[in-house]
């Protein structure tokens, strides 16, 4: 199987090199099971394979393959829950192979390719109706919070020290503060960075033009929703471009700005190692708004 350079990271650990290895045989049995004609994977992909593909009755749509992670455990519950408003479909679901059936957004041209303040006027109109009330199966934000401050020490410890001290502690005191005093949980998307809001002109209009896809679900507060957009390179990464968009995602949406600062440090941080691999542009961006007063 041609698979996405951005899966190779997949190969180093004995879960993955599984994972990799029942691909072909899934791949064939739900195209089998959903009567699909697949083409070659997407490129752009990093935690799952995803794979055009047409139903029997020529619609377009897209398989996708999870890997078996648990931030990405409840994506189709979250999908079912949304029902298709300001985010893509779910068509069917087969939980043993982690794999889904999604309606295919087109042109699916991603919202980075927008300039930067019309992309987030997008972002200003699109969370609002993602903000749900949800209970279960959905993890809390609180708990997630309390699993990233009980590992990112000893992470930190591992990667040797690739940050300041400072930084882990603001961050274990910012998480730890926040957790326990949020407002009302909605669904959250841990994972609503530019990239994976995608033009869907073709799909009906009451629904479009833009929509969520790839989520990352949990219940928590509004100010940590727009975590993602804030820290994400997509539209710029420097330490002007964060600031602009923590401090018009924060107003124009009625957040809090320091509940979401403190948010983005936090579970920025807590991201910005995963096994051996660290990422530096994630820890500028702590840096960044650790020192913005």
């Amino acid at each position: 199987m041609d698979l996405p350079e951005g899966l190779d990271w997949v190969r180093a650990s004995p879960a993955g090199r599984g994972w990799l290895a029942a691909l072909p045989t899934w791949l064939t049995e739900c195209a089998e099971r959903w009567s699909l004609r697949v083409g070659p994977p997407f490129r752009q992909a990093y935690a799952s394979l995803a794979l055009p593909a047409h139903l029997a009755d020529g619609t377009a749509a897209v398989l996708k393959l999870q890997y078996p992670d648990e931030e990405s455990r409840h994506e189709a519950d979250a999908l079912t829950h949304w029902d298709g408003d300001a985010a893509i479909r779910l068509l069917a679901h087969d939980p043993g192979r982690r794999a889904l059936l999604l309606e295919r957004c087109q042109p699916g041209t991603p919202l980075h390719d927008l300039p930067p303040d019309r992309a987030l006027d997008v972002v200003i109109g699109l969370l609002p109706r993602l903000w749900r009330p949800a209970g279960a199966p959905f993890t809390p934000l609180a708990q997630e919070a309390a699993g990233w401050i009980d590992r990112m020490p000893q992470a930190w410890e591992r990667a040797g020290r690739p940050y300041e001290r400072r930084l882990l502690d603001a961050a274990l005191d910012l998480l730890t503060g926040l957790a326990s005093s949020q407002g009302e949980q909605v669904l959250v998307n841990q994972d609503l960075h530019a990239g994976n809001i995608l033009a869907a002109d073709a799909l009906a209009a009451d629904r479009g033009p833009w929509l969520a896809i790839d989520p990352k679900p949990l219940t928590g507060e509004r100010a940590f929703s727009v975590v993602p957009m804030v820290r994400g390179p997509e539209l710029g990464h420097s330490p002007a471009a964060v600031r602009h968009r923590l401090d018009r995602l924060s107003t124009e949406l009625g957040l809090e700005r320091e509940r979401v600062r403190g948010w983005t440090i936090g579970h920025t941080l807590a991201w910005s190692l995963a096994d051996d691999t660290v990422f530096p542009e994630k820890i500028e961006v702590v840096r960044w708004l650790l020192d913005t007063d």
